[in-house]
């Protein structure tokens, strides 16, 4: 899952130190998906604050005809129940579309996108906190398609023998410049 730590830490890395760090992460921070749907939701009720703010206003403009001002009232009910319909629906997209990005970096994809793509979307759904229709696709998918998603194994497998890898040498770009100017004086 935190393929940087195979980097650093190099023969050192295990799973078990990659699943502590994901679970102790998990207690102290907020993931991207969630941060950026909280804050979807954030933007979207604002605009519905400053909406409802403009439609007091007008009604209190109105207050003169009371016929007047009982339909407008009518009116605005209707809208803001259509508002908070919309707000819902899109709200429940847009955690149901966390809930899949989430699963499928979990699953180790290589491409989210890509692999998303595959996915038959209207049979997924978002029932509270749970995913329905999920797992199931993502378990066929990852036995079909199996190039989408990363391996287990370690990023520097060991030398044939035993041992750490060869290490290739770096290139010494004195030493080349001068082979070059022994080259082109012959």
């Amino acid at each position: 899952m935190l393929e940087f730590l195979k980097t650093i830490l190099g023969d050192a890395y295990t799973e078990d130190i990659d699943s502590k760090i994901s679970a102790e992460i998990g207690k102290n921070f907020v993931s991207r998906t969630d941060f950026n749907a909280a804050n979807e939701a954030k933007k979207t009720l604002d605009v519905q604050i400053k909406d409802r703010d403009k439609q007091l206003e007008t009604l209190k403009k109105s207050s003169g005809d009371s016929e007047a001002l009982q339909k407008q009232i009518a009116e605005l009910q209707e809208q803001n129940k259509t508002a908070k319909t919309e707000y819902d629906t899109n709200l429940k997209k847009v955690q149901l579309n966390s809930k899949i990005e989430t699963a499928l970096m979990g699953a180790r994809a290589k491409n989210t996108k890509a692999a998303r793509a595959l996915l038959d979307e209207s049979k997924i759904s978002l029932d509270g906190e749970n995913v329905l229709g999920l797992n199931e696709q993502l378990a066929a998918l990852q036995k079909d398609n199996a190039y989408l998603f990363g391996e287990d194994k370690p990023a520097n497998p060991p030398a044939p023998g035993g041992g750490n890898p060869p290490v290739k040498p770096e290139l010494n770009t004195t030493d080349m410049n001068a082979y070059k100017e022994a080259r082109n004086k012959k």
